[in-house]
């Protein structure tokens, strides 16, 4: 229809034109076909383009500067079926809600469970997968090899809006523990070394980046698995192309590894 509408004006204009200049008629013939065969693909040549929320708090996936592996592999994945991205960077939570809206057409490094399924739309190929462990302040270690036996009533720390795995809300509840949520991975790590929690549930990768940072490898030990995730953009249930976008992005990622290059652009970048 773009198309259509584009040729009739065109149409219109150049009649005017040809009307007022009295044209040969070849000459007019010529120039018109030119025009009219070529503004299709003027039309149809411009690139698609999905804006994503990215999270700013979970290096070395995604960090505040809008860097990371997960920026990187999406805009390799996505360059390969021709789609432009752009990032918009936000807490995770904000990143879901706008998601949720529709402000936005997707999230990125959200896992594929029974409560996001709910929310949004996922392609088949995950971006790639992390565990999260368990982890135990040296000063107050652990008994226990598996989270199934915690003691009953343990304080365990997490970082609210994040997914921890399709069991977490029957482990709560067999162990009766007690929840506590913070907005970031230093703030849980902090209270794990005043003593204010017991535990605290990190991304093993991420919590290397911070434990680094904050110069506590001596401190604080990961001791046990509570789940690994397979990591995924969601796309807005909003969004009338969120199915095409999950199904470019799989096209992408498969390319990437078919090509060989989806194992380097997991590399910790500098």
């Amino acid at each position: 229809m773009l198309v259509t509408a584009f040729q009739n004006v065109l149409l219109a204009l150049f009649s005017a034109y040809n009307f007022s200049h009295k044209l040969p008629k070849k000459i007019a013939a010529t120039v018109m076909l030119c025009c009219m065969l070529t503004l299709p693909t003027m039309a149809y040549s411009e690139q698609l383009k999905v804006t994503l929320a990215a999270e700013d708090g979970w290096p070395p996936f995604a960090d505040e500067f809008g860097r990371g592996i997960s920026h990187h592999l999406i805009h390799q994945a996505f360059k390969q079926v021709d789609v432009a991205v752009s990032t918009i960077v936000v807490p995770y939570t904000r990143g879901l809600v706008m998601t949720d809206r529709g402000s936005v057409n997707g999230v990125f490094n959200v896992t594929k469970e029974k409560s996001t399924l709910k929310r949004f739309v996922f392609g088949l190929e995950p971006l790639f997968t992390v565990n999260a462990s368990f982890f135990f302040a040296k000063s107050h270690p652990t008994s226990v090899s598996d989270k199934w036996h915690l003691p009953v009533g343990s304080v365990v720390g997490i970082i609210d809006g994040y997914e921890y795995g399709d069991e977490f809300i029957q482990l709560i509840e067999k162990r009766q523990l007690r929840i506590t949520k913070v907005n970031s991975q230093r703030q849980l790590i902090n209270l794990l070394l005043v003593g204010r929690i017991d535990s605290a549930i990190m991304f093993d990768m991420v919590a290397d980046v911070y434990i680094e940072q904050m110069g506590v490898g001596k401190d604080i030990n990961a001791e046990f698995n509570n789940h690994t995730s397979e990591i995924f953009v969601a796309f807005s249930k909003k969004d009338p192309q969120a199915e095409q976008w999950s199904k470019l992005l799989d096209k992408g990622l498969q390319t990437l590894k078919q090509q060989g290059h989806y194992q380097q652009l997991l590399v910790p970048l500098d």
